[in-house]
């Protein structure tokens, strides 16, 4: 197998377990793109009136906070991985306060342990919005969340029966939201509390033993890594021998990070062949840091209309499942976007960002045709960034 060189895989690793780089920094190192990061200072979001004004207001800082501390913390790259993972949107939650504390929760366990993360989410407040768990009480299971945490969290389609379904909706009744607290409570007289049958299993599963048993599926280890190789590595599936390395770097742990060291260690995962469209939020990020620019740096009103108009909103996933990849991202109405958000990114960037345009960007690896398309505009620094921006080799991950 042909492999990337080492600046390649070097920039590769920056952009797949980071946001890329910035002018003139050193490409960090696999050991700083895994680490906590820096102090995050949350917005303070007080409690919501009845207004959709105020409730708008907030979701708007919540989403340039969020894209700002991308800018400027590789570390919010996981994060960002989970929340297209446990994919929530603030459309049906409606609390602004409840997806940060979500993200946090991303933030704060997305690196170690898949289980300690799980068992979180499983009884997230957001979450319980979201997915019909405040309606599921030992009288009236409601089978959403169960469904979606089999399907999309933890096992992938195929791997469960509709009784599984049925019997882990009632490990999971009784938890609802506390709306004086915004967190989410365990009400025994709603919880079910009879012995329930899942895998052939029969105890008296809670929320809690519930993940337990799920993740110890042997489908799930794969699926989890599988999931991080689709987003990070290739929508093409490791080759068997790689996958199951990474499976035993995740082992009986769940390790996280155990997983990524796996991953980005593999000659698999420096094959050239393995690209990815970037995704619009992730595109931005990029092209933000590699001007000088943050996100607040911008007219914050354009910004979010362009990555309304390439199809991506933070906190904003289009259903349980996620956002789109691959050829998605690549439609003209998104290319028009596209370009309308890099001009308006590259009429503030730094002079000294422009100076290093080329290097940042990676530009002298670019193809003789994508090369001769920037000369038209190459006396111009800022249109030479916009059109740059959209070139085939930087929107599309090498």
């Amino acid at each position: 197998m042909a492999v990337l060189d080492e600046r390649a895989a070097a920039r590769r690793l920056a952009e797949r377990f980071g946001f890329g780089p910035r002018p003139g920094e050193q490409v960090p190192s696999l050991e700083a793109l895994l680490s906590p990061g820096g102090a995050r200072q949350a917005p303070q979001l007080a409690p919501l009136s009845k207004g959709k004004k105020a409730r708008a207001e907030q979701e708007r800082r919540l989403v340039i906070w969020w894209l700002d501390r991308m800018v400027a913390d590789d570390a919010e790259r996981l994060t960002w991985f989970w929340h297209g993972h446990f994919a929530t949107s603030e459309q049906k939650v409606r609390d602004p306060a409840l997806m940060l504390a979500q993200n946090e929760t991303f933030h704060r366990l997305g690196r170690g342990g898949f289980t300690e993360l799980a068992k979180a989410l499983v009884v997230d407040a957001a979450m319980l919005k979201w997915l019909d768990g405040n309606d599921n009480e030992v009288r009236s299971p409601n089978e959403n969340l169960a469904r979606e945490f089999l399907e999309l969290f933890a096992l992938g389609v195929g791997h469960y029966s509709e009784q599984d379904v049925r019997e882990s909706a009632r490990a999971l009744t009784g938890w609802t939201l506390d709306k004086k607290t915004g967190e989410a409570k365990l009400h025994p007289k709603r919880q079910d509390r009879e012995p329930k049958q899942i895998f052939g299993q029969t105890a008296d599963f809670t929320a809690e033993s519930f993940v337990d048993l799920v993740l110890g599926r042997p489908e799930s280890a794969a699926f989890v890594t599988g999931r991080l190789w689709f987003r990070l590595v290739s929508p093409t599936p490791p080759p068997p021998d790689v996958h199951q390395r990474v499976i035993a770097a995740y082992g009986p742990g769940r390790d996280i990070q155990a997983a990524l060291r796996a991953i980005a260690g593999e000659a698999a995962f420096r094959d050239p062949a393995a690209t990815i469209v970037k995704q619009p939020v992730e595109w931005l990020v990029g092209l933000l840091r590699a001007s000088g620019l943050t996100a607040s740096d911008l007219d914050e009103k354009k910004l979010l209309n362009g990555l309304r108009g390439m199809g991506q909103l933070p906190f904003r996933p289009p259903s349980v499942g996620g956002w789109p990849s691959g050829g998605s991202w690549l439609t003209t109405s998104a290319s028009v976007a596209r370009l309308n958000l890099a001009r308006l990114v590259a009429q503030k960037a730094k002079p000294e960002a422009l100076e290093r345009l080329r290097e940042t960007l990676g530009m002298d690896t670019w193809s003789d045709r994508t090369k001769g398309a920037l000369d038209g505009v190459a006396k111009d620094p800022r249109e030479l960034l916009a059109v740059a921006a959209c070139a085939p080799e930087y929107v599309v991950s090498g």
